[in-house]
């Protein structure tokens, strides 16, 4: 119960790594706040499966694409509870585009969920946070920052920016006992990797060292060890959990090929 009383706001909640990492919080004894945008009506599932197990959760809806709706958000929060202790900024998309057919618009997308989104959750949760004596605030990126994958600039961009900000919200905050870290999945199998490519798990089996794809629950341990005192004197680091992928860098042509193929459209 490492979590027992906190509150915890995880975003992007409704499925994949982020629902993971909302029941396992709240089985450490967090207070979780699940988001997800307006027509993920899944995410109530989320929720009642944490209350189903004895623990305290809701659902939150907004587009954090949005800095009004994520002002809303955190207004919300600050009502109901008076305080936030966690924040996982774990909501994003991926944006899948040819180099050469990249248009403004998916870039525009990309950068407004997952950069946008991250710097301004971060600065209404630490205005939350600077009241109530310090918190934990956990940004999520991906092992593509440190390789080069075809058809995700847009993303790496983004991510890359992520783990830029996170060592600078580190230093800006840390006066507040705000302690702001970051890591990296490797190839999750979540929900939307499976969909977009059927093979994914064979796919990224074949190149990582561990000889597996991650499973969303694998994510729960390093968004955990962030958000508790376990990393009290932890701030301003980035760390992946990606099988070993990132040390060695081979790259699934085949999976790669079908996300793109199958993501053209969306």
């Amino acid at each position: 119960m490492k979590l027992r009383g906190k509150i915890a706001l995880v975003t992007g909640a409704g499925k994949g790594i982020g629902a993971a990492v909302a029941k396992g919080f709240a089985a450490e004894g967090a207070i979780v706040i699940v988001n997800d945008i307006p027509e993920a009506t899944y995410t109530e599932n989320i929720v009642q499966g944490i209350l189903n197990n004895g623990g305290r959760a809701e659902a939150a809806y907004a587009d954090l694409s949005y800095v009004t709706e994520i002002r809303r958000l955190f207004g919300l929060i600050r009502k109901k509870y008076g305080r936030l202790d966690i924040l996982v900024n774990n909501a994003g998309i991926t944006g899948w585009s040819d180099f050469f057919e990249t248009e403004e618009a998916i870039f525009d997308r990309v950068v407004q969920l997952n950069l946008k989104g991250t710097l301004f959750c971060t600065i209404e949760a630490a205005k939350i946070m600077r009241e109530t004596g310090g918190g934990s605030i956990i940004n999520v990126s991906s092992v593509v920052t440190a390789l080069s994958v075809k058809n995700l600039i847009c993303y790496v961009a983004t991510k890359g920016g992520i783990e830029a900000m996170t060592r600078q919200m580190a230093v800006e905050l840390a006066p507040h006992k705000i302690r702001v870290n970051c890591f990296g999945p490797g190839p999750v199998n979540t929900e939307r990797n499976l969909s977009e490519d059927p093979d994914y798990r064979e796919n990224w089996g074949s190149v990582i060292p561990l000889q597996r794809s991650g499973e969303p629950e694998e994510m729960v341990g390093p968004a955990l060890f962030l958000a508790s005192d376990d990393a009290s004197f932890v701030t301003g680091q980035m760390f992946y959990a990606d099988g070993g992928w990132g040390v060695q860098g081979k790259i699934s042509e085949a999976s790669m090929n079908s996300q793109l193929s199958n993501t053209k459209d969306r």
